[in-house]
């Protein structure tokens, strides 16, 4: 088996920085790994060029690759249906950007690849091509058919979320007794098995301010989430809460967790971008594979500028090879946690 990780990168929407960001980490040095980028070579190239940078591409082939060297890359050629221009969206290129997806799931599910990457896609583009997309966690969810978590970790913090990409007043019908048990057992599975936590401690946010005030800002404490860890403690889960969610942040009581359970995407993000953005990643707990990505969007007024920050696809790409090596020290983890 190969000793070192075999990562296959997507490179996201084509009119975004994901092809910036893809030639800038091949001007890297001494990578832990093997990378292949899913995308148009043409596209790459054209984007070097713009970028004044120097790349070669070499036709992926998993039987037979190399460690990354500087300057080079591993392609896996997917057209696109339309010419690119850096910084316009075309609907018609929707469904090349959710091929490479696909084509990356199956790498890794064939075993031809170890983890994936993936740089950012335009939500609101792929939409109006006529393709319903919410995101990167629940369309991997629904291609591995698996139930998925999304973590991003990065200042000193490791935030997961009961919910992800819902209208805020969809919040509180999503917060079931079944849904977060079924997040915090794969959180919990993941932590040990992954990141090789012996005993994680997790802190479960409130949902309403204060932690509901005993019921006076609103029950879902009360009657959902405090039966859920209650449940889940005399299993022998190391479960805080629920806290309110503007204390929960302190930095003297970070150190007291291993992981941050939100209720929902604002309110256990903005608090970790704001202490890592360009330098956190997006980790997705729960698939049979491994998958980080930048923790930023498409940044279309920076494509071709060379002004974008390639730091959070690097801290990406270590996450995904530190998650291989430790998945490789604990092959357990393929074993996932029962839904209830």
């Amino acid at each position: 088996m190969t000793t070192i990780p075999r990562l296959v990168i997507t490179a996201g929407e084509p009119a975004g920085i994901g092809p910036d960001l893809c030639v800038q980490i091949a001007q890297q040095q001494d990578l832990p790994c093997q990378l292949t980028v899913i995308a148009d070579r043409n596209v790459l190239e054209q984007r070097a060029k713009k970028l004044g940078l120097p790349l070669q591409l070499s036709e992926s082939d998993p039987d037979n690759m190399q460690p990354h060297r500087t300057g080079h890359l591993y392609v896996m050629h997917v057209p696109v249906a339309k010419p690119v221009v850096a910084g316009q969206l075309d609907a018609d290129n929707a469904s090349y950007v959710l091929t490479t997806l696909r084509l990356a799931v199956e790498a890794c599910s064939t075993r031809k690849a170890d983890a994936m990457v993936t740089a950012p896609v335009h939500k609101g583009i792929i939409n109006e091509s006529g393709i319903p997309f919410s995101g990167h966690t629940e369309y991997l969810s629904a291609l591995t058919n698996s139930h998925a978590v999304m973590m991003l970790a990065g200042g000193g913090m490791r935030v997961t979320l009961a919910t992800t990409h819902l209208p805020l007043k969809d919040v509180p019908a999503a917060i079931t007794p079944e849904r977060l048990e079924q997040k915090l057992r794969i959180i919990h599975h993941d932590l040990v098995t992954r990141f090789l936590i012996a005993n994680p401690r997790i802190a479960v946010a409130g949902l309403n301010p204060h932690a509901g005030e005993s019921g006076h800002l609103g029950r879902e404490e009360i009657d959902v989430i405090i039966p859920v860890l209650e449940k889940l403690r005399h299993e022998g889960m190391d479960l805080l809460g629920p806290l309110p969610a503007d204390t929960l942040f302190n930095l003297s009581r970070l150190k007291e967790y291993d992981c941050i359970f939100a209720m929902y995407h604002d309110q256990g993000l903005p608090v970790l971008k704001h202490a890592s953005f360009g330098h956190g990643v997006n980790i997705t707990l729960g698939l049979p594979i491994i998958r980080t990505s930048v923790d930023h969007g498409t940044a279309l007024e920076l494509t071709g500028t060379g002004q974008a920050d390639a730091g959070s696809m690097l801290t990406a790409i270590e996450a995904a090879c530190m998650l291989v090596n430790n998945t490789r020290s604990n092959p357990s983890r393929i074993n996932q946690p029962a839904a209830n």
